[in-house]
C-alpha cells in the first residue's frame, strides 16, 4: 500500500513535521521533516534505533506532541490547531494507545480499568463491554484482580482490553512487548494483530523486532528523525 486509500480519506498525512525541543545543550532537533501516509485499515510497522524519532512520530500523531512545523492529519482532520480538551477527545473517541509500561491504574481491578474510561466516554453499556474485552483477551477470570495481582503479560491483555474497549479507528502500540517474556509477548502481538483484522483498525505498531514488523502490511524506517527507508514485507 502507498497510504492511500480508494475512495477514501487516509487514516494518517504527516507532511514535513518537524520537532525541535530545549535543552541545556541547546535545541534537539527530533523529527527532522518526516512525512508519511497511513491507509485507513493498514497495520504499519515503524522500526529504527533508539533516538530515531519513533516514538515521538507516535506522540505526534496522538496529539500527545505538537511539532514544531508541518501538517498533521487524522482521519482527515487537520489536529494542529486543536485545543488540549478538542485532541484528548479526539483520543478518547478514535484512538486507542498502548504503551510498553502498562499504565493501569493500581487502585482500580482490571474491569474497572477498562471500563472506567468507557464510563468517561458516557457508554452506558461500560462494564458490559468492558467485561466482553477482558473476556475476548483471555481475562475474564481475573475481572476482580488489582494490577498488582496481576503478571506481566495479565497487564499488558488489560492494557490491550482497554484500547480496543472503545473500538477505536487507530490503534498506536509502542513496543508493548517490551517488558515481557518471549512466549508472553507473542500473545500479546497476536492478540493485537487478531483484533486488527477483526475490528479494522489501522494500526501503528513502534518496534526493534524487524521480524515482527514484517508481519505489518508495510514497515517504514526512521533515522535521525526521517523516514529512510519503507518496505514491503513478501508473505510468509
Amino acid at each position: 500500500m502507498d497510504g492511500d486509500t480508494p475512495g477514501g480519506t487516509p487514516m494518517i498525512e504527516l507532511e514535513d513535521v518537524h520537532l525541535n525541543l530545549a535543552s541545556r545543550a541547546g535545541e534537539v532537533n527530533i523529527l527532522r521533516g518526516l512525512s508519511a501516509r497511513i491507509a485507513t485499515g493498514e497495520a504499519v510497522g515503524v522500526v529504527g534505533p533508539s533516538g530515531s524519532g519513533k516514538s515521538t512520530m507516535l506522540m505526534v500523531v496522538a496529539g500527545l506532541e505538537r511539532p514544531s512545523a508541518g501538517r498533521v492529519r487524522v482521519a482527515g482532520r487537520d489536529i494542529a490547531g486543536l485545543s488540549e480538551d478538542a485532541l484528548a477527545l479526539m483520543r478518547r473517541d478514535g484512538v486507542g494507545i498502548v504503551f510498553q509500561s502498562f499504565h493501569l491504574v493500581p487502585t482500580m481491578t482490571a474491569l474497572e480499568n477498562v471500563a472506567v474510561p468507557l464510563e468517561l466516554a458516557g457508554r452506558r453499556d461500560a462494564f458490559d463491554r468492558a467485561r466482553a474485552m477482558l473476556e475476548a483477551v483471555g481475562l475474564g477470570h481475573r475481572l476482580s484482580h488489582y494490577p498488582g495481582q496481576l503478571s506481566g503479560g495479565e497487564q499488558q491483555r488489560v492494557a490491550v482490553a482497554r484500547a480496543f474497549a472503545p473500538e477505536p479507528d487507530l490503534l498506536l502500540a509502542d513496543e508493548p512487548t517490551g517488558n515481557l517474556d518471549g512466549a508472553t509477548g507473542q500473545a500479546v502481538i497476536e492478540l493485537l494483530f487478531d483484533l486488527h483484522r477483526r475490528h479494522g483498525t489501522t494500526l501503528i505498531l513502534i518496534t526493534h523486532d524487524r521480524a515482527l514488523a514484517a508481519r505489518c502490511d508495510r514497515v517504514l524506517e526512521l533515522a535521525d528523525g526521517r523516514i529512510v527507508g519503507e518496505t514491503v514485507p513478501v508473505p510468509a
